[in-house]
């Protein structure tokens, strides 16, 4: 029998080949859930106002953080990887054969978002592992264009739709996530990690209701979830006192606590210690906890700001230009994709090489430039109805301001991604992750809301050109960025850290 060729071997044993697998098997159920779910329901007759209530089932995202400790405690990622795409494909097969829209569809969705959003723990949790400091840059310019390219094959199923019927294609989909998590099984066994020596969720629970700085930045993270869960829900625009009630049931809970443990307290760093090495809130604890932590999180929530505040118009000024619906497909968002994931393999190439700190810098000056091209060609092009014609150069303008602002973009992506995966402390790597992400996406909901405000009042090109001064701040912030790295390097060199036999 002849062995395998070399090449062969060599692909299976890049580390960049798994990163590749691994974000097209976490981009797939995404584009599952935005691409297919709502045509599948329009076609069955679904009002619109229903359809809209998928994005409620798509919370699961927004809080995998509070589930995430759960992934680093059993670890085995390989495991979890493998066990949510057998059980997602298990939810196809289910709507394969359902008959019609039969009401537990939508408990089917909400399972389906929950294991996706422990898919991506599980995925990031062991890239990070997989990873050597000057590996990560290259490795996120890869991770971005296949998780995209994992999102797009979702259209495949939809154009299936058509050839095969609902029923076959959800049948094609759950077949793709048993061959995902074949390839997440055959990847490279994770590293040995040195365990936190941790306590009981009650244990961890009692300690924090002893330490009061411990507690109230617990229910201020309570109280912040509700938030974030009210922005999708509107639970509180049926009720003007929701508000009060919410942080009166918080104060009260507060005081309670503090009253109820006044008499047994124990020593407050006793708590505070015991409260950081909990399984539930013990890595925000920890990460908390860590010199010069608190500017480096105003950096991660401030960084992409400059992007995320265009963004939201960008699509806006096109269709006000004149532009159609099958030309900001076309440019703005096919060719957009494949010029960002160039610009992620490039700016990943240049992080690996120059390193993550520069790269920070030099990329992310390029990333805010760009919001400059639009700027200039909000300027330039007048108003238009859709479908007017358009002068040869200002079509130009528009189609080179969008081709070097996705390209930029994926270069500032890049290494953001790598400063991010960098800083975590492997141990607690999924969990860790899982919130630093979830602060960076903090900047794209304030950005979208203020946007249109901006965009309103001082015009298109005017707002463009502002967007390209939010940039800056973030950059009075690196020299805690620059330790924090330095910090995580040494922490990451740590024998009892690294990886085992």
């Amino acid at each position: 029998m002849s062995n395998p060729p070399a090449a062969t071997n060599s692909l299976l044993r890049s580390k960049l080949f798994w990163v590749a697998l691994l974000y097209f098997s976490e981009g797939f159920p995404l584009g599952i859930f935005y691409d297919i779910f709502p045509v599948w329901f329009r076609q069955q007759g679904v009002e619109l106002r229903n359809i809209g209530l998928i994005s409620l089932l798509g919370l699961a995202w927004t809080f995998k953080f509070l589930w995430a400790p759960a992934i680093d405690h059993y670890r085995r990622h390989r495991i979890w990887m493998a066990a949510v795409d057998v059980l997602m494909g298990v939810v196809m097969l289910t709507f394969a054969i359902a008959e019609g829209l039969p009401l537990w569809v939508w408990l089917g969705i909400a399972i389906f978002t929950v294991l996706s959003a422990t898919n991506d723990i599980a995925i990031d949790g062991y890239t990070i592992e997989l990873l050597n400091r000057d590996e990560m840059g290259l490795a996120n310019g890869v991770r971005i264009g296949f998780y995209r390219v994992g999102m797009l094959a979702a259209g495949v199923i939809l154009i299936l739709s058509d050839v095969l019927g609902w029923g076959g294609a959800f049948a094609c989909a759950g077949l793709a996530f048993v061959a995902c998590a074949a390839g997440c099984l055959a990847a490279p066994r994770e590293n040995s990690v040195a365990q936190i020596a941790g306590v009981s969720l009650r244990g961890e629970l009692a300690a924090i209701s002893r330490a009061p700085q411990t507690l109230a930045l617990v229910l201020l993270f309570v109280i912040a979830c509700v938030w974030l869960a009210n922005r999708v829900t509107h639970w509180s625009s049926g009720n003007d006192r929701f508000w009060i009630y919410a942080w009166g049931i918080t104060i009260a809970l507060f005081l309670a606590l503090i009253l109820a443990n006044a008499a047994r307290r124990a020593p407050a760093a006793t708590a505070q210690d015991d409260a950081m090495h909990g399984p539930m809130f013990g890595a925000l604890m920890d990460l908390l906890k860590r010199p010069g932590i608190v500017p480096v999180l105003v950096f991660i929530l401030i960084f992409k700001l400059a992007d995320a505040s265009m963004g939201f118009m960008v699509k806006p000024f096109w269709v006000d230009s004149g532009f159609t619906a099958t030309e900001i497909g076309l440019v703005s968002v096919n060719i957009g994709l494949g010029l960002s994931i160039v610009g992620g393999v490039a700016g990943g190439w240049y992080t690996d090489r120059k390193g993550i700190y520069r790269a920070l810098w030099v990329l992310g000056l390029f990333q805010a430039a760009s919001n400059l091209g639009y700027a200039l060609a909000a300027a330039v092009i007048p108003p238009a109805a859709v479908g007017t014609s358009l002068a040869f150069e200002h079509r130009a303008l528009l189609y080179s301001a969008s081709a070097i602002e996705s390209f930029t973009g994926g270069l500032g992506t890049a290494a953001f991604l790598a400063f991010l995966m960098a800083i975590v402390d492997k141990q607690r790597a999924a969990t860790e992750y899982a919130l630093l992400s979830s602060v960076f996406a903090l900047s794209r909901s304030f950005a979208g809301w203020a946007s249109g405000f901006g965009a309103e009042a001082m015009g298109y090109s005017g707002y463009f050109f502002l967007t390209f001064f939010l940039a800056f701040p973030a950059y009075f912030l690196l020299p805690w960025v620059k330790t924090m790295l330095a910090r995580s390097d040494t922490a990451h060199t740590d024998p009892t850290l690294g990886s085992k036999p």
